[in-house]
């Protein structure tokens, strides 16, 4: 991958990348600790959110809030170029203390309506992306990446509003039930075949679908979510020994264990 621009601060993170022969392989599942815009500019590719899989066109922009796995699926070989920004909510609460912005991103189950087109959003969104490639030390671009950053907070969230609003029909695809399921008892005892003894499948069924919806085995899936919960929680000011119980991990040891292989640290480095 190629990132041809990008401006990152602790706060706001944005990037410009194109990969010229796009490998599928090259593309895994993550999550983030901010919300995430995404523009789809050109390639062949589809996004996955939590088991649901969402076609890209030109101009598609997807949300996603924090700790909501996604990944890009590569599908042909052709150019793969895209935008994003990451922000907390540092930059937004600045004006939008309410957080009435982020609606868009929170009133709304996993993995659904995270999809906008081009047209819902008036095809601004390139143009926007665009602008914020905009030359200046720091601070000025900063300030040009913020305030449209705030336009396509704006434009996303009145086509929120248009959208139907009385609520979203519970997932109908195997893969889109299963990924919900996990997350409705992330911090419970769960291994994959308790999954294949719930869903009437084998183990192998169990991990293909699940590994084919999210880009993840169900066991990587799980640890990152659960490492991120307990992260959050020991930044609010929780004993990491607590955080690792309440978030479904059985000891301490492999708590510890994984939160170095995940985040690179121990857990002592973030509590606060």
């Amino acid at each position: 991958m190629d990132i041809l621009e990008e401006f990152n601060t602790e706060e706001l993170y944005v990037r410009y990348a194109v990969d010229e022969s796009p490998d599928d392989r090259d593309f895994a599942m993550h999550i983030h600790e901010q919300c995430e815009i995404y523009c789809f500019i050109s390639g062949s590719a589809e996004y996955l959110v939590e088991g649901a899989r969402y076609p890209l066109k030109t101009g598609s922009v997807l949300i996603m809030r924090p700790a909501e796995s996604h990944r890009t699926r590569i599908l042909g070989n052709e150019k793969y170029e895209r935008y994003a920004v990451n922000f907390s909510f540092a930059v937004t609460d600045i004006i939008d203390p309410r957080r009435i912005l982020i609606k868009p991103f929170f009133d709304r189950p996993l993995g659904r309506g995270n999809l906008y087109s081009a047209r819902e959003l008036g095809g601004e969104t390139i143009r926007l992306f665009e602008e914020m490639r905009g030359c200046g030390d720091q601070y000025e671009k900063r300030i040009e990446i913020s305030t449209r950053l705030f336009l396509l907070l704006e434009l996303i969230y009145k086509a929120y509003l248009r959208r139907v609003t009385d609520g979203y029909a519970p997932p109908t695809e195997l893969s889109e039930m299963l990924v919900a399921f996990v997350n409705d008892h992330l911090f419970e005892e769960l291994s994959v075949s308790l999954l294949a003894e719930r869903f009437f499948l084998s183990p192998s069924q169990i991990s293909r679908i699940f590994r084919r919806a999210t880009g993840a085995a169900p066991w990587e899936y799980i640890t990152i979510k659960r490492l991120t919960a307990a992260r959050e929680k020991m930044r609010r000011g929780e004993s990491a020994g607590s955080a690792a119980e309440s978030t479904g991990f059985g000891d301490y040891s492999s708590f510890y264990r994984a939160y170095v292989k995940g985040f690179g640290c121990p857990p002592k480095d973030d509590m606060v």
